[in-house]
């Protein structure tokens, strides 16, 4: 009888051990997990969209009046962060982008000897001259402004980098030259004086003759 009960015990044991493993397998392949790629959280940044596809310059700038005071050595410092594309001496060579001397004022996609994205050519093509509220917007945001074109640069977030930059630019031998500041709000017209309340007052009640 004792061997009868041990073997009872001993195969409710196991049984026991093979139900918990059976169900640890099905367990498994019902809830499968996948493991990440890479370990971390994904965030999501909105980027602001602009019109027609181009980054929206914030506050209108008058070109009149930040371009006489603007910072050239500073534009300078800023234009150091292209130099692994662009050149700006005189006549220097292109490299991935074109040689940016006197590039204020000229035609968008003119410069001799470099090879122009098609996004750039056809806005070369009804795009008089690179000015300063273009190159504004060229600079916050390149490829947002001209779809398709080869800059991969992030661009200027900050409006008095890009003023300095352009600033800078202007000073490499362009001719395009600085508008007048904007005028000043004029003041708002003195508010006419109001009419004398009914004629200044009724006629008076002639005198009784004597």
């Amino acid at each position: 009888m004792s061997d009868l009960g041990f073997n009872k015990i001993a195969g409710a044991v196991l049984a026991t051990g093979l139900a918990i493993v059976g169900l640890k397998e099905l367990t498994s392949v019902i809830y499968k997990v996948e493991p990440v790629e890479k370990p971390g959280y994904a965030i999501t940044i909105a980027e602001e969209a602009g019109e027609g596809g181009a980054a929206a310059v914030e506050v209108a700038i008058d070109w009149g009046t930040v371009l006489p005071t603007a910072d050239i050595a500073a534009g300078e410092a800023v234009a150091k962060k292209c130099i692994s594309c662009h050149s700006f001496n005189q006549g220097g060579a292109n490299l991935v982008g074109p040689n940016l001397y006197g590039v204020v004022g000229i035609k968008p996609g003119s410069h001799a000897g470099m090879a122009y994205s098609d996004g750039l050519k056809a806005y070369g093509e009804k795009t008089p001259a690179w000015g300063y509220e273009n190159l504004n917007a060229f600079l916050l945001a390149p490829q947002k402004y001209i779809s398709g074109t080869k800059m991969s640069f992030v661009g200027l977030k900050k409006p008095e980098d890009r003023i300095n930059m352009i600033a800078y630019l202007h000073s490499l031998g362009s001719t395009l030259p600085i508008p007048a500041p904007a005028p000043a709000s004029a003041p708002a017209p003195a508010a006419e004086a109001a009419p004398a309340a009914d004629a200044a007052a009724a006629p008076a009640a002639e005198k009784p003759a004597a």
